[in-house]
């Protein structure tokens, strides 16, 4: 049927239905996300008016150094990601593109999500204070610690939670601040053991660390490798696979003692 036509028309009819095909791909939404470096804020400090950390029943340390827990910023379920959004975020270091399902509980809407994050950190809160307070020495019964982040949900920042009530109350148990009065950012679940989980999305938090001025970046042992992908210059990255681990590799740090601390 194509005997009467040029090679250049027969090849232009043939792309006609590929191209038809590009053009409806690149405008038809993909089960992803895309992500970027969030927030970050100084557990230590207050949110909206409010100490992150409050504790009674004990006495309280000044600290004048940071813990900052890091965020990512990812489109919700109610946002549509074509290919468009995916081949520039491919090309991009502080951006990154994830299944959907690794991001949040796939058939949930934007408010379920939230509602579900929610959860997930108020949980992980409670571990928190448990693993510090056990850290410590201490009993839930007799000291009491409220934690207080809004607009922020999920269980990423359990880690640096446990390790703002240790520095509150013991400090690095010398009389010095566990941050050494630096900067120090970082990522990992928790549990009431004080086990250390990874989360995901470090090469961006690392990013968000850098921007807001941290020079250690705490990173859960099994996700060194992401962590170092997109590393900001300045910062140095200590893996930690358990609470102890993280107030031991501090205290290290801020006496000096670099060969007592880990690295990736």
């Amino acid at each position: 049927m194509f005997s009467n036509l040029s090679r250049a028309r027969v090849l232009a009819l043939c792309a006609l239905p590929v191209v038809a095909l590009l053009a409806v791909v690149g405008t038809a939404p993909l089960p992803f996300a895309v992500a970027q470096p969030g927030t970050t804020a100084d557990v230590l400090g207050e949110d909206k008016g409010r100490p992150i950390i409050t504790i009674t029943g004990a006495p309280v340390r000044p600290t004048t150094g940071q813990l900052r827990m890091t965020t990512i910023l990812a489109t919700g379920p109610g946002t549509e990601v074509d290919l468009g959004d995916v081949a520039d975020a491919w090309f991009r270091t502080d951006r990154a593109v994830y299944p959907r399902a690794m991001v949040y509980p796939s058939g949930k809407s934007d408010e379920e999500v939230a509602k579900h994050n929610l959860q997930q950190m108020e949980q992980s809160q409670d571990a928190a204070a448990l693993a510090a307070l056990n850290h410590v020495g201490k009993s839930p019964k007799d000291v009491k610690v409220t934690l207080h982040l809004a607009d922020v949900g999920g269980p990423s920042a359990g880690l640096l939670f446990s390790l703002g009530i240790v520095d509150k109350l013991v400090g690095n148990g010398a009389g010095g601040e566990l941050t050494g009065g630096k900067i120090v950012a970082g990522t990992g679940t928790i549990d009431a053991d004080g086990t250390v989980g990874a989360v995901g999305g470090v090469s961006l938090k690392t990013q968000a660390a850098g921007r807001d001025g941290a020079t250690v970046f705490l990173v859960p042992k099994a996700e060194c490798d992401d962590a170092e992908a997109e590393l900001p210059k300045g910062i140095r990255l200590i893996p930690v696979s358990t609470l102890d681990d993280a107030v031991a590799s501090l205290t290290a740090l801020g006496k000096g003692q670099e060969a007592k601390v880990p690295r990736c």
